[in-house]
Parts: C-alpha cells; structure tokens; sequence
C-alpha cells in the first residue's frame, strides 16, 4: 500500500494532538509550557521563542541580534514579525523586520535603532546579552517581492529601514537570483551602516551594485540626501523599474514625488519606519471616550493610542506607526484623521488603527 504525503501529514498532526492532550491531562490546572519551560525556555507548544546568541553595538545608536528560535519562524523578506520581551516585570511588544534571508532556517537577525523614548529598543541596546530569551509572533505585511522575481530591481533604504530591503537582497542572493539589483542606502556617515561586511560580500556578486549614500560627512559613493539626480546617476533606467523604498517619511514621501513627477508610481512600493509629525492645526476641541473603561478625556488632537496611554489605559500595540494592525480597534462614534495621510473617516462602528488615528472633535471609541 502507497501511503500518501498528505496521509502522513496528516497522521502526524494527530499523533501530536493527541500527545498535547495527554500532556493537559497529566499538568492541569497548568498548562504544559508551564513545565517544559523548567527544561529549556524555548520549549514551548503555544508560543515561539528564541534564544539570543549574538550581540552587535558597533554601529551607533543601533543594536543587531541574532536570535535562534525553538522552532522554524517563516516569513517573506520585506515583512515584520511581532517581537516580545520583559522590561521591568512588564510584556511588551514591538514590530521588527529580519533583515536575513527567508531561506533561513535557523536564525532570525534584526538590526533596531535605538529612540530615545522607546520602551523596548533602549532596554535592548542597554540590556540584551547572549542567553536572553524573547517570544516571537506571526510574519505580517504587504512589503513584500512578487512571487516571480523581477528581472531588474531597485532597493532603497535608509537608516534602519535598511532591515526589510537587505533581507530581499539576502533572500535574491540565496535563490542565486541572476537578475540585475541595484541596492541603495541612505546613512549619514560609514559608520552608520549595519551589516556593512555583508553588504560588501553581496556587493561582490556580478548582478549586484550596492551605491552609499551619506547625508553627512566624507566617504560614500553619493552625497546628500535622496533627489532625483542620485537617480539619474546611477539608476537612470528608474522609471520602468520595480522599486522598493523602505525609510523615514522624509526619504518614502521624496521617492515617491520623484515616481510620481516621472509617471512611475505603479512601479514603486514603500514603507514607512516613522510617522509624520503630529499637527493640531487651530488648537484641539472635544472629549475622548473610551468606552470599554468607561474613561472620558479633553481630546489633546495626539493619536488615539497616546491619548489612551496619558489617561492611564494599556491599549493592545505594536509598532505604532499603522503596519502591524495590532492596535486595531472600533471607533463608535465621531471623526479621526490618518496621521500618515490626512484622510479624515466619520463612519460609525468602523475598525480603526488608534497609533496612526488622532480624533477630530468628539470621539468613542473601544478602550
């Protein structure tokens, strides 16, 4: 009898169900992790989590990890996974992109810069240390190559928006992509740029051109800041070619006025790492009701996530700038306006990002 891969698949997800259920049985009123983590923190059945086992500060103000996690975590060069760690007694978690390979098996390297009010990446540029274990979640995101790999790319970065772009390239190398691929990134100085031993590695490849551009300083292959004469000098076949840009707002909004002036937009797809400063343009007016809590506060014209965290709330969040989704809730009532675009939405009941929404007027929404 021929038994089929699907039929083996199959028995084997029942084996392990069945052994998961013994395993409840034999450790209630706990769960099994709560056990098998005393052996070893990575052996977990409910979550994914990773062991740190290298530390990188060399580049300033940056902090690169490689991580080994307990089982395979898959993801798509370009996305985000969710990223959880302890500071103080208290979770949090935080977005990040790997900038390796996604044919990598056995590692997860990400490169976070460190703000100076961010929570979770000064304790990591501080505090992390070989051995440290942290929980890993889901891949998510749109930012990522076709399934049929472009025959010329164009790859553009700067700053720690370099992650997702170098994980394409990473990933392009590894398939023994033959097509061209231009890479160019964005930092102020060399000794701004991560990964730089890598990057010359992969420079060294026949269909690979990596150009530097420092925005500060000596050095480097362009000077300045992102326009459309470091195009035209080294990419002049730009506008038929599919872009990836990958940045501050500054850096998406200039590549995509030079796409747009150019007539090339439906080639170019973006990501932004930070959000637009916040403006309250005539001075806040109304009140924020956060419903769930029964809390009520003057509306400061801030995003809704910061409104609720100054009124004392813990909004479920991860990356604060409207890609992971993860503080998505119901706005009930009232008008909020999208930070990133200006767009304003008065539909009730409607799903909202409260990192990337600040409300006009008088709001409630689910908190």
């Amino acid at each position: 009898m021929v038994v089929s891969p699907l039929t083996r698949v199959g028995a084997g997800r029942r084996t392990a169900n069945v052994f998961t259920g013994a395993l409840r049985l034999m450790s209630w009123p706990h769960h099994p992790d709560r056990y098998l983590e005393l052996l070893d923190p990575l052996l977990t059945t409910q979550s994914t989590r990773a062991r740190i086992v290298d530390v990188d500060r060399t580049v300033p103000g940056m902090i690169t990890l490689t991580l080994r996690p307990g089982r395979r975590c898959r993801f798509e060069a370009g996305q985000h996974i969710q990223f959880g760690v302890v500071v103080d007694g208290v979770r949090h978690t935080r977005c990040y992109s790997p900038s390796n390979s996604q044919h990598a098996d056995d590692r997860i390297v990400l490169t976070v810069r460190a703000h100076p009010d961010g929570v979770v990446s000064r304790y990591l540029h501080e505090s992390a240390e070989p051995g440290d274990v942290v929980d890993l979640g889901p891949a998510a995101g749109d930012f990522v190559l076709p399934p049929v790999r472009s025959d010329r790319l164009l790859l553009i970065s700067g700053g720690s928006g370099i992650t997702p772009v170098l994980s394409m390239l990473h990933t392009l190398a590894d398939e023994r992509h033959t097509g061209a691929v231009t890479f160019l990134h964005y930092a102020r100085t060399a000794a701004d740029v991560p990964q730089r031993a890598r990057l010359d590695e992969l420079a060294a490849r026949a269909n690979v051109e990596v150009v530097l551009a420092h925005t500060r300083g000596d050095g480097g292959h362009l000077h300045g800041r992102f326009c459309r004469e470091h195009l035209d000098a080294v990419v002049p076949w730009f506008p038929g070619t599919a872009t990836y840009a990958c940045g501050p707002a500054g850096l998406t909004a200039s590549v995509r006025e030079v796409y747009r002036d150019a007539g090339a937009e439906q080639h170019l797809r973006t990501e932004e790492f930070t959000l637009p400063a916040v403006t309250v343009a005539g001075g806040a007016e109304g009140t924020v009701s956060f419903t769930t809590s029964g809390v009520v506060a003057d509306n400061t014209g801030r995003t809704l996530l910061e409104q609720a965290e100054s009124a004392g709330l813990r909004p479920d969040h991860g990356c604060r700038m409207g890609i992971c989704h993860t503080c998505t809730t119901v706005r009930r009532s009232g008008c909020t306006r999208d930070v990133r675009t200006g767009e304003l939405d008065s539909e009730p009941d409607a799903r909202i990002r409260i990192c990337v929404n600040a409300p006009v007027g008088d709001v409630a929404v689910d908190l």
